[in-house]
């Protein structure tokens, strides 16, 4: 068994566009600049971007964090969107999700100019990476494709059982790994709540990529011999033994399942820090205009 470090990874691919970003630099180029817009004091969202602001530091971006309260109207956090696609400085925006209960989450995305939507959650970035175009793709997908590639495991022709249906991460990752090519070429099932048999259908995957935010749902007799496992939960389960007061805890019932594996990611360490890079490396694919002129 064999752990895929999701933090060296992660590591690495900052190390990288830290030194694109020098040579842009000093080459006379405009620094790419981030704007993540808060709104309200969810902590999972106020830790979230507090990551993505200390990372833009790291990579050499320039970042700019915007905060609302929970009360702001909807017309509001519109005209804040409009704002941002007019500003030709900023180059990629992000509205942190979820966003409070009388705003539609639907409606901010599609404002967003999709040329500057490096969450990659605007129907048009949605639809050409569903055809297979260049697009910025969403975050966590897009980082869990990179630790496959940077493992070299092995993709084509393998059977991959997705676990969950949503436009975050289930659908898309099932898309691109349905993609023709490197990391891709699989034969995809997706199964969600309403799926039977949930349990036959593992015992036959060779690559598993649980994101039902069900903690410890795969368990290790729906794992066989040598499957890969890839574990995208991050559930706060409450524990009195940790100062914080909770554990967080993955979609695998780990102990049970890595013995069976012959690559698996941790939780936290594997495609939680994946994620914020794949955001860093499509700001920087705006920045360069690399996509959309």
């Amino acid at each position: 068994m064999k752990l895929i470090d999701g933090k060296a990874i992660s590591a690495q691919i900052k190390a990288e566009i830290a030194q694109e970003v020098a040579e842009i630099k000093a080459a006379g180029g405009k620094t790419p600049h981030l704007v993540a817009v808060l709104v309200g004091t969810d902590g999972g969202s106020e830790t979230y971007v507090a990551n993505k602001v200390r990372t833009c530091e790291e990579v050499g971006f320039k970042s700019t964090l915007i905060r609302y309260d929970n009360d702001i109207t909807e017309e509001e956090l519109l005209a804040c969107v409009d704002k941002l696609n007019k500003d030709s400085d900023v180059d990629g925006f992000i509205v942190q999700l979820p966003l409070p209960k009388h705003i539609s989450e639907d409606k901010i995305i599609e404002a967003i100019d999709y040329r500057k939507d490096v969450d990659g959650f605007h129907p048009v970035n949605v639809g050409r990476m569903s055809l297979g175009m260049p697009c910025f793709l969403s975050a966590t997908p897009s980082g869990i494709v990179e630790l496959l590639k940077r493992y070299e495991i092995e993709t084509s022709g393998k059977h991959c059982v997705v676990l969950g249906r949503s436009n975050i991460v289930g659908k898309p990752v099932a898309s691109l790994l349905m993609q023709k090519g490197y990391p891709g070429d699989c034969t995809v099932t997706v199964c969600h709540s309403r799926t039977k048999n949930i349990k036959e259908i593992c015992l036959e995957a060779d690559i598993i990529i649980a994101a039902l935010g069900v903690p410890e749902f795969l368990k290790g007799d729906m794992v066989k011999e040598g499957a890969v496992v890839i574990d995208v939960g991050t559930t706060r389960v409450p524990n009195a033994e940790r100062k914080s007061g909770f554990k967080l805890t993955g979609d695998v019932a780990f102990d049970e399942v890595a013995p069976k594996c012959s690559y698996i990611t941790p939780v936290p360490g594997g495609v939680g820090p994946m994620t914020i890079v794949s955001l860093m490396k499509n700001t920087l694919l705006a920045g360069k205009k690399a996509i959309y002129k």
